[in-house]
Order: structure tokens, then C-alpha cells, then sequence
């Protein structure tokens, strides 16, 4: 069944609210600075795109139309973050095992994301104009945040992944 505009931008809102609520509660008990940082702003993006979305929907209340007004991000693109993570992977020195929680920490937050990409993917295909522009933006974010999400786990299990991939091969090529 298809969301009509009121409705999907409520339901984002609440998607919003529960990643941005976790991340914020993750941030409180990360006990790495790093991790703690990266979580902080995590809750901080979520928080501004639950500004954006209470504010579309006003404007979609007040009128029935969307204006494309531009979402911001405060992260960079999820290339200048495979860089820049890239570069630290090369500097670390292998990892302690995790503080106990961390792991999993992530691990939600990243089915979060998936979840909340996931819905902004189906709004896109579903909604027409400026609803899917609007929730086209929000799925670039969302697979950085996810890109995000991702290294931190790969960089905290150190498994031989980086962002889903294998740094090495125990077989001959």
C-alpha cells in the first residue's frame, strides 16, 4: 500500500527519531573518544533532518506542496570518508578487542540505517515530485551515514573487512 506525502514525511519523522535517539544514547556510553565523536555527530545530522522533515511538513500542511528546499549534511561524501578512514586503517595499530557493548552498539545502528535507507529508497518510488526529490537527498545521506556506521564496526571487530570488503585472501589468486 502507498504512503501518501503526510504520511511518509510523519513516518520519517519517526525513523528520525528513534536513529537519532540511539545514536545519542550511543554516544553517551561509547567509551572511545573517536567512537564517542562520531556517534555525537551522528545524533547531530539526525537531529537536523528531524528539523527539516517537522518543517516540510508544516509547509506540505499549510499548502499541499513541497518546496525542494536543500538538506545539508555536516559529513562528507561517503568517497572523502572511505579516503580519510582508509588512510587512519594505515596509521592504527591493531585493535584491542572491543569494549564490551560497542560491538553490538554498531550493529544496531547500522540495521537502523539500513531500515531508514531502505524506507527512504521506497518513498522515492512511490511518491511523486518534490516528495521524491526531497527523499532522494535523504537516501544519499543515509548511505553515508551508513558508510560511517560501517567502517566504525569494521575498524572495532577488525576481521580483515573494511566497508564489506576483504583485505585479504587466505586462498592464491
Amino acid at each position: 500500500m502507498s504512503m501518501d506525502v503526510d504520511e511518509a514525511i510523519r513516518t520519517a519523522i519517526e525513523f528520525e527519531t528513534r536513529v537519532r535517539d540511539q545514536y545519542v544514547r550511543a554516544a553517551a556510553a561509547a567509551t572511545d573518544p573517536a567512537a564517542k565523536s562520531v556517534l555525537a555527530t551522528l545524533a547531530k545530522e539526525e537531529q537536523g533532518h528531524l528539523q527539516y522533515l517537522e518543517h516540510r511538513l508544516e509547509e506540505w500542511r499549510a499548502s499541499g506542496k513541497l518546496t525542494a528546499k536543500r538538506l545539508a549534511t555536516a559529513l562528507p561524501s561517503p568517497e572523502r570518508i572511505r579516503d580519510g578512514l582508509a588512510r587512519l586503517e594505515a596509521r592504527m595499530k591493531p585493535a584491542a578487542t572491543p569494549p564490551a557493548g560497542e560491538e553490538q552498539t554498531l550493529r544496531t545502528a547500522l540495521g537502523a540505517e539500513q531500515d531508514v535507507g531502505a524506507f527512504y529508497k521506497r518513498m522515492v518510488a512511490e511518491l511523486p515530485g518534490e516528495a521524491r526529490t526531497m527523499f532522494r537527498r535523504f537516501v544519499e545521506i543515509e548511505e553515508g551515514h551508513l558508510a560511517i556506521v560501517q567502517a566504525e564496526l569494521d575498524a572495532v571487530t577488525r576481521l580483515g573487512f573494511w566497508f564489506d570488503t576483504a583485505e585479504f585472501r587466505l586462498e592464491e589468486e
